[in-house]
């Protein structure tokens, strides 16, 4: 399938336009001139007098990357140069002129998303996000604090699916309530045996799953939730100057982590009816879903890496949110010098206690 690349260009200037994260809507960079989002569709097709232009976009031969290197080259129209990017690539920018560019083939047929939740939050947020991140981490390696160490920040359209789902579940779980009293003679404990069973019908909208191979699943589960009352029908010129992706794990491949998360959700839903116990321990659980409708979504996502002692961190936030999660690395030295200071605290209480206690 011929893949066609899609640019917007501004009629003032000739400038790519970019979907603008403060204002919702497409903005020129270089004449500050906004579009509403639903008017700028046509945009792609018209020059700056007005001419219909040709844009001629077209797919290289392959003669240098095969389907087994998972690599695709297309001509830049705005420069000439080549883009190499991965082949389920949906939105980039090209290398040599900083155009941003659609691969409308990656988003048509069976790949056309049904919703995206556009950025509301830019790249100067994301930074800031790392930098309060990073703030009162006193095990960090002070060098590792400095925003030059950050080798790539960048705003991706992560693809997801979307499950809705019915859950029928019937739980059963061992509890336990403990008494304690005392008389003149003894001390008593009493512990009671209780059988708990609780059932009952779920439903779940929108639980989303990962389709992508490469952006690991833990990840961007961490940086959830989205709030999906802010997802629109998908328009291309909400990816203008983005990264997105197509999906390369397929719903059906999704389905079984689908269930385990509704499945764990539920389990937890229900546990959260049995408090009052001292001890509640699950026995035997029946969680079963119906199948519902499923969406494919692309979701906000900002990802940034850096490089510490030869190891590599990858940092997420959630582009509509700016929710923030990311591992970081730990000072041996001063984790060392703050255990010594712990447990000299320790031994110094100690002591004070040991000597008040001698005085008695």
């Amino acid at each position: 399938m011929e893949n066609d690349i899609l640019e917007y260009k501004c009629p003032s200037c000739g400038g790519k336009l970019e979907f603008n994260t403060a204002g919702q809507n497409m903005k020129c960079p270089y004449c500050d001139t906004e579009f509403d989002v639903e008017s700028v569709k046509n945009l792609a097709f018209e020059s700056i007098d007005g001419k219909e232009d040709e844009f001629n976009w077209e797919r290289e031969s392959k003669n240098e990357w095969s389907e087994d290197d998972g690599m695709a080259v297309y001509s830049c129209k705005s420069c000439g140069g080549e883009i190499v990017c991965e082949d389920v690539t949906a939105a980039t920018s090209c290398p040599y002129c900083g155009n941003p560019v659609v691969f409308t083939g990656n988003l048509s047929g069976e790949l056309m998303p049904d919703l995206v939740i556009p950025f509301k939050l830019d790249k100067e947020a994301a930074k800031e996000g790392l930098r309060k991140h990073l703030m009162g981490k006193k095990l960090l390696p002070k060098v590792f604090k400095d925003e030059n160490r950050i080798n790539e920040v960048k705003g991706i359209y992560a693809p997801f699916w979307l499950f809705d789902a019915d859950a029928d579940a019937k739980i059963r779980y061992h509890a336990t309530r403990t008494r304690v009293w005392s008389d003149s003679s003894y001390n008593y404990t009493e512990t009671s045996h209780y059988a708990l069973i609780r059932e009952g019908n779920l439903s779940f909208d929108n639980v989303p799953v990962d389709g992508s191979r490469k952006l690991d699943d833990a990840l961007m589960e961490s940086i959830e939730p989205y709030n999906f009352a802010e997802a629109v029908d998908f328009k291309t010129a909400y990816l203008s100057g983005f990264l997105a992706d197509k999906y390369d794990v397929t719903s059906e491949q999704s389905q079984p982590r689908a269930n385990e998360r509704i499945k764990r959700s539920t389990e937890n839903a229900f546990m959260s009816t049995t408090l009052g116990y001292a001890t509640v321990v699950p026995e035997r659980s029946y969680v079963k879903t119906a199948s519902g409708r499923i969406r494919y979504a692309l979701l906000p996502v900002w990802l940034m890496t850096t490089e510490w002692n030869g190891k590599n961190y990858t940092f997420a936030m959630n582009g509509q949110t700016g929710k923030f999660v990311g591992d970081l690395p730990m000072d041996k030295n001063a984790f060392f010098k703050y255990l010594g200071l712990w447990l000299a605290g320790i031994t110094a209480a100690a002591m004070a206690l040991l000597y008040l206690l001698w005085l008695i």
